[in-house]
């Protein structure tokens, strides 16, 4: 007897909602190449103009906007479940999205650490120069 594969089903479009539909228009205005007064300069192949479809929908449709601006407004990616890789902060438990694979805190605990770390250096090291 035959078995049947299982049929990979295509990923869900992620949604909106209002909040981050308005982060996505100002972004669309202020980064998208392909955007002029309401017009999306890669539909437009006939001369009449056509309206961007990520500019008035709540889904991601657009595969540039995905790809090349969304990257650009981490918090947006994030709540959108879209980046690449999201680890948890130690200290505060907050995802982030690392810069480096060995990133273990989020940009405010990094600093705090680091500073911690530093002092705790410097005190090690005036205490051997003292014994």
């Amino acid at each position: 007897m035959k078995t049947k594969k299982a049929e990979k089903k295509p990923a869900p479009i992620p949604t909106m909602v209002e909040g981050q539909l308005r982060n996505a228009r100002r972004l669309i205005r202020a980064e998208c190449a392909n955007y002029c007064d309401g017009q999306c300069l890669v539909l437009d192949y006939t001369g009449d103009g056509c309206v961007c479809v990520q500019w008035i929908s709540y889904s991601l449709l657009c595969k540039w906007f995905r790809e090349c601006v969304l990257p650009l407004d981490e918090k947006l990616q994030l709540a959108l479940g879209l980046a690449k890789n999201i680890r948890k902060c130690k200290m505060c438990g907050q995802e982030f999205q690392p810069k480096s694979n060995r990133s273990l805190y989020c940009p405010v605990c990094s600093r705090i650490n680091r500073k911690k770390e530093n002092s705790g250096a410097a005190r090690r090291y005036r205490d051997r120069k003292q014994n």
